[in-house]
């Protein structure tokens, strides 16, 4: 999807919910992919936009304020600096997070009141559980219970295992996260509900063009999820922490935090753009703008940014854009079992940066990535892996070069290239091309492929330098050597930015290479263990 240098992209990764940093578990998936997906498509000239922004209205800040008896403003607003850290921290190209006032709270409203003035929404009466002690209604994060699709256990709105939807009182045993005890019992309220049956047809039809290139896991959900009644997604609810709902039918109720992605996602496309949004979205998020508008998500979250956020823009007509494709992994593990902060079995970026460059940890994530099934973290095995797989040949192959340009000395003009050298060139090209495109975009084959070509091109860049050097056979493995460099690039920023400086003129993988190439000497990797002040410059 790079052909056409002039289209926009948008790129949208998860919001966050500021209840506490992101982990690795979190930056393995979305954050990391998305980013990895910008990097090649500036490459290659693309304007893009790669934003998100934190999910303040998330009942899930509000519990755990609770349980660590702090204001839940203050929670959100103490984990979005950390959020942001850590995304810069991982060299996640964003450019910051926007904040959440006034402006963000506008952009909400301005565009569900569109929606409820054409008459989108309907007052559907349900019945919602109660915490008959505490005196508050139960959804998503307050409330916990048994997925009634496969049994396991999941919060409200959603099952984190199967990822299937469990609005208003479909959720088995249902008990107040905050306190268990509390008795719940089921209550009939009014609230708005956004009808998703209602634009069944259209779904079909975008589905059936989109979903042949996504994962299987997650097209088999949206497959299943159509195969019934579609769900009402639940507009209002009655609540205490959000933005307050604007509507005279639904008084005293907040606005359902997951309908507000939307909103946000266009917010932030035009805060990161530099953009004021006055009129309710940035202009890349028109339907004539020719956006190539991608998500990056979890399973988890397929129902919310695959179903529940596409039918949110359907909703306004023919007036926005529809995402291009979603990009969604698996749980990222640690030690066999999920991440997680509530038990705190995760590992920060930050604890592994300390002796483990970035550029490191990114291919390691990349390697090990959960696309299309859980992976597992492995910190005891992370510097074997790096050192073997991409340090050692890398810096093999770094070495035998510096001996072959050595040997042959400055060529006026630059080192001449041979057909079969940029032929071989060329592939590495093509190869990478392949795993930074949509649909077979892959981290994990990104990093197979680099360092497959590290090896590879370490014994050529060895077998040259044990013998009298020609020019032109130094001059074949220096073209191929500069497609490395952009293939890797994506991933091994750091590395690139040194390698830009030293005048390789990184860029995207490129199917015609050069007739001749200076001759330049690669960058070596620092390993594990490396004191910061010692590595290569950040980018």
């Amino acid at each position: 999807m790079t052909a056409d240098p002039g289209r926009p992209a948008v790129l949208i990764a998860a919001t966050p919910t500021p209840n506490g940093d992101l982990h690795l578990g979190h930056l393995a998936g979305p954050y990391l992919a998305a980013d990895v997906y910008a990097r090649h498509l500036r490459a290659a000239g693309r304007p893009v936009v790669l934003t998100t922004c934190t999910d303040d209205s998330q009942s899930y800040v509000l519990t755990t304020a609770r349980r660590q008896q702090v204001a839940p403003e203050h929670l959100a607003a103490r984990s979005a600096t950390a959020i942001a850290r850590s995304l810069d921290a991982l060299g996640i190209s964003m450019g910051g997070l926007p904040p959440v006032g006034a402006e963000y709270r506008e952009a909400v409203l301005r565009f569900v009141g569109e929606l409820h003035r054409a008459g989108r929404f309907r007052l559907r009466r349900v019945r919602l559980p109660y915490a008959t002690g505490a005196g508050v209604h139960l959804y998503d994060g307050l409330l916990s219970g048994t997925c009634p699709t496969c049994l396991a256990g999941s919060s409200g709105g959603a099952c984190e295992s199967c990822g299937h939807p469990n609005n208003f009182d479909e959720l088995l045993d249902p008990r107040y996260s905050l306190d268990p005890d509390d008795p719940v019992e089921l209550r009939e309220v009014e609230i708005l509900v956004l009808p998703m049956e209602e634009y069944r047809d259209r779904l079909a039809e975008y589905y059936a063009r989109h979903t042949p290139g996504w994962r299987d896991h997650p097209r088999q959900l949206i497959e299943d999820l159509l195969a019934g009644p579609l769900p009402d997604i639940p507009v209002t609810v009655p609540g205490s922490w959000g933005i307050g709902a604007p509507f005279p039918d639904t008084p005293g109720q907040i606005l359902y935090p997951w309908i507000e992605a939307m909103p946000a996602s266009i917010y932030s496309t035009g805060w990161t753009h530099g953009q004021q949004v006055a009129d309710g979205g940035d202009g890349w998020w028109g339907s004539d703008a020719g956006t190539e508008l991608v998500y990056f998500h979890g399973f988890d979250n397929v129902y919310h940014w695959g179903l529940v956020d596409l039918v949110m823009l359907m909703a306004h007509g023919d007036r926005y854009v529809l995402p291009t494709a979603n990009v969604c992994n698996e749980f990222y593990e640690l030690g066999g079992a999920k991440f997680s902060t509530s038990r705190n079995h995760l590992v920060r970026v930050h604890e592994v940066l300390g002796d483990v460059p970035r550029d490191l940890l990114r291919f390691y994530l990349a390697l090990t990535a959960p696309e299309a099934r859980r992976t597992n973290f492995d910190r005891v095995a992370l510097p074997s892996v790096v050192h073997g797989r991409l340090v050692d040949p890398w810096n093999r192959l770094a070495r035998a070069l510096d001996a072959a340009l050595l040997a042959v000395g400055d060529v006026p003009g630059g080192l001449p290239t041979s057909g079969t050298g940029r032929r071989l060139a060329a592939t590495v090209s093509r190869r990478f091309q392949a795993c930074y495109e949509l649909p077979t975009f892959s981290l994990g084959q990104a990093a197979e492929t680099l360092a497959a070509q590290v090896d590879r091109l370490a014994s050529a860049a060895a077998a040259l330098a044990d013998g009298p050097v020609d020019a032109t056979d130094l001059g074949d493995l220096v073209v191929q050597v500069r497609a490395l460099l952009a293939g890797a690039a994506p991933l091994l920023i750091d590395t690139a930015a040194v390698a830009a400086g030293d005048g390789w003129g990184v860029g995207a993988p490129t199917d015609a290479p050069p007739p001749t190439v200076d001759a330049l000497r690669l960058p070596p990797l620092v390993g594990v263990g490396t004191r910061r002040d010692e590595r290569v410059p950040a980018s």
